[in-house]
């Protein structure tokens, strides 16, 4: 009887689990932290910061139209990853640009 229900829910589990999806998230969240360390080294000037958050929140917001249909297409996560690409390189030069936040 257990069986009945326990097989249906590890198809649905191991189904909903998507690497691609996993791998967009680590990648966001590292890029946040990245972004919330500048702030508090001064690394980041407050336009940098705006800047670069604005481009974070729009690649959000892209995945998630990605996934509205169900289905991320290779070519939907292929933008996605080439925005997060280039908003990495983004927050390394801000970072790096010797321009500091004043206190």
């Amino acid at each position: 009887m257990q069986t009945k229900f326990i097989l249906p829910l590890v198809i649905i589990m191991f189904s909903a689990f998507n690497p691609a999806e996993a791998q967009v998230r680590l990648r966001s969240a590292n890029q946040h932290s990245r972004i919330r360390q500048g702030v508090r080294n001064g690394e980041l000037t407050r336009a940098e910061t705006i800047n670069l958050s604005r481009r974070e929140r729009s690649i959000r917001r892209e995945m998630r139209r990605a996934k509205a249909d169900g289905v991320v297409t290779p070519g939907e996560r292929r933008q996605i990853n080439r925005e997060q690409r280039r908003l990495n390189r983004s927050i390394a030069r801000k970072k790096h640009n010797k321009r500091d936040r004043n206190f």
